[in-house]
């Protein structure tokens, strides 16, 4: 990747599995634009079905007033890079998610006491349950500032010329942001490469709001798969431990929580497990 990253011309010459990430990608972005093109010959302004419908019915405009340029290609690289972030940064989560609380059953106990008390056994979780568990909120919170999914968020470019903080920096500069320097803030959470939910709670339990919880990056150009990740995080874990126990087949003091660095993201290593039904 860094080869290629330094001389782009090799990629076209270059064997390897990238060749087939490219053509699953023209794939997944054609499937979209012909579902764009259905959205748009069915589309009913009083009755918006799903994002496609919202940003066609926007008029694709940028900041609610200035149209887009390829609005239509715009729609479809954001909606591949909802498809593409909403699977694998997903599921790449829940499984750092699964191997910590392997590694801290204390953790484990306390959520699933939690589940118990606030859902039962006799009903699914839903989103309403987690004002009323902050502990879980809090360990979902500290999986992902732990992980520190994608230390260095993706690249932004800058729009216009700017002055920041005594910096000046000209429209079409490339900025990538450390998100590591603020999730692994020691004055924010102390002890920061410990893996603690109480980094999210108040002295009284109370879940506790970060200003420095940012693993979906910063600003207005941030995940816009957000809000459902965060769903998905909270019903996938608080479903599977509702349901089931968590068994490692080493001792928790023998499991490797060091991330497996990968291109753009922290990768756990591989591990196996067995779910007991509880």
């Amino acid at each position: 990747m860094s080869v290629c990253n330094t001389f782009p011309g090799l990629i076209d010459y270059c064997p390897g599995s990238h060749n087939h990430f490219f053509e699953n990608y023209a794939y997944i972005k054609n499937f979209l634009l012909e579902k764009i093109k259905e959205h748009e010959e069915s589309l009913d302004v009083t009755i918006p079905r799903d994002f496609i419908d919202y940003f066609l019915i926007n008029g694709g405009k940028e900041d609610g007033n200035q149209p887009l340029k390829n609005r239509l290609e715009h729609l479809a690289i954001t909606v591949t890079d909802l498809f593409s972030a909403g699977t694998e940064s997903l599921s790449t989560t829940l499984r750092y998610a699964l191997l910590l609380l392997l590694k801290y059953p204390h953790v484990t106990a306390k959520v699933q006491e939690e589940i118990e008390r606030v859902v039962g056994k006799h009903r699914s979780p839903c989103m309403q349950d987690r004002s009323h568990m902050p502990y879980t909120d809090a360990m979902i919170h500290e999986v992902q500032r732990f992980i520190d999914l994608v230390p260095n968020s993706l690249p932004h470019e800058v729009t216009c010329d700017i002055k920041f903080r005594n910096y000046f920096i000209p429209k079409g500069t490339t900025v990538i942001t450390s998100l590591t320097s603020v999730l692994h803030d020691s004055k924010e959470f102390p002890n920061p490469e410990v893996f603690d939910p109480g980094h999210f709670l108040d002295g009284n339990g109370n879940f506790k709001k970060s200003d420095h919880f940012m693993p979906f990056s910063a600003g207005k150009r941030i995940c816009a798969g957000e809000g459902l990740a965060r769903m998905e995080l909270f019903l996938f874990l608080t479903s599977i431990l509702q349901n089931f126990n968590l068994k490692p087949l080493v001792h928790p003091k023998d499991i490797d929580i060091n991330p497996v660095l990968l291109g753009l993201t922290s990768v756990p290593p591989a591990f196996q497990l067995c779910f007991i039904p509880s």
